[in-house]
């Protein structure tokens, strides 16, 4: 039938039939194209969110842990200071004296497994292992040589200095002693690099199960010093160090006139081992996170040293930092005291034991040390004259590419003095 052919009443009646359906179609196709619209927001919102947070995520670098690894009286203290004193590191000095005052009665060898665990919970800013070996009413000033630690001296751990403010040990015992053992663990998780100095492994392969930790990013630091010097600067401090001894070759080994030669003759060997394992014969794992540092190497060039280490470690040497480290190796202090690490001439304070140490006393030394010195790199002196005779540079050089390497730090790391 054709349209034209339909009454005006037909017509109406057909439009009338035909509107209804025309809007329930309408309807559907806006419905539709919501819901298409909703579920292009959904997917949006989903996959694109997500992936803007996780981003974020992952430009943030993973957590920088420094272990700085030597022995009693070979300035660990003041190279510690290197790291503390940086704004981006949270540094503990010697957190397992409390296991070693807590276990004293135990062999330097068994406490290795629970000095281990220790280390491994303060660089992961878990510092509910001190528990064991601390009162439950502890204070952050229990800690051993907290005051040595920037970062316990700065907020979030004390709020009476800056974070970027170099801070003497003396100026934060005084001011940020109050505050309660909890601010430890939550200044550390407010930095990216976490830096611990300890003379307590005797054995780098004890480390291993840490350089081979997922959770963790360990760099290892083995500072070692003369012998001599390391013997001398002991006799000085005898009295601070006798439980450690004890410890380290047992209490009758200690007694006697052999019993100092004696700690020094397991000392001089767990460098010897320490680094063969780091450096002779490193397993894959160690490859770029084993450095040797020697003490007389950083007196003699502190600046280039210290951008070294802080290359060493992915940290940025400031021009504030090149003032102070160039300002505490260039001081008139003679560092007497066991944990001193004030202003001092540390090139004429590393060189002290060839004008008042006996020979006799050199030659003791160097016989239980020889293996040492040679693999380090320490000259031994034949007579008394040699010993005293300033000129004569005990310290061989190190290998041709690192040399070239140091050059290039002291070009770049050279401040405005």
């Amino acid at each position: 039938m054709m349209w034209s052919s339909l009454s005006d009443s037909s017509r109406s009646s057909l439009c009338s039939a035909c509107q209804p359906r025309s809007l329930a179609i309408m309807v559907k196709s806006r419905r539709v194209q919501v819901l298409l619209i909703l579920v292009v927001l959904s997917f949006l919102l989903i996959h694109f969110l997500p992936c803007s947070n996780n981003a974020h995520t992952e430009e943030k670098p993973p957590p920088v842990h420094i272990l700085i690894l030597s022995s009693w009286r070979s300035g660990s203290s003041f190279t510690g200071q290197i790291f503390s004193q940086h704004p981006s590191v949270f540094y503990l000095m010697e957190p397992a004296w409390h296991v070693w005052v807590k276990m004293y009665q135990n062999s330097a060898k068994v406490l290795h497994m629970a000095v281990r665990d220790l280390v491994r919970s303060v660089f992961l800013c878990d510092m509910s292992v001190f528990d064991a070996y601390m009162s439950s009413q502890k204070k952050k000033s229990d800690l051993f040589q907290w005051e040595t630690s920037r970062a316990l001296c700065s907020p979030p751990a004390c709020d009476s200095f800056s974070r970027s403010d170099i801070i003497t040990a003396g100026n934060c015992k005084t001011i940020c002693g109050k505050y309660p053992f909890s601010k430890v663990e939550e200044a550390c998780k407010t930095y990216s690099h976490v830096a611990i100095k300890e003379v307590r492994f005797f054995d780098l392969k004890v480390l291993y199960p840490l350089l081979t930790d997922p959770s963790l990013n360990l760099k290892i630091i083995h500072l070692v010093r003369d012998p001599r010097a390391v013997f001398r600067s002991r006799e000085n401090t005898m009295a601070d160090l006798k439980r450690d001894s004890n410890i380290v070759v047992g209490s009758q080994k200690t007694k006697g006139e052999m019993g100092p030669y004696n700690t020094m003759q397991v000392i001089c060997k767990s460098h010897v081992e320490i680094y063969k394992a780091g450096s002779q014969a490193a397993p894959s794992f160690l490859k770029d996170r084993y450095l040797l540092v020697r003490y007389e190497d950083i007196v003699r060039d502190p600046l280039a040293r210290a951008a070294q280490m802080y290359r060493f470690a992915e940290l940025h040497f400031t021009p504030a930092l090149q003032k102070w480290v160039h300002n505490i190796t260039h001081g008139k202090g003679h560092g007497a005291q066991a944990f001193d690490i004030g202003s001092r001439d540390a090139l004429r304070v590393s060189q002290a034991w060839r004008k008042t140490l006996p020979f006799q006393k050199i030659e003791k030394v160097q016989n239980v040390c020889k293996e040492a010195m040679d693999l380090l790199g320490y000259r031994l002196v034949q007579s008394e004259e040699e010993q005293k005779n300033m000129s004569l540079d005990l310290l061989f050089a190190q290998n041709s590419s690192e040399c070239q390497i140091l050059k290039a730090e002291k070009l770049v790391s050279a401040p405005t003095l």
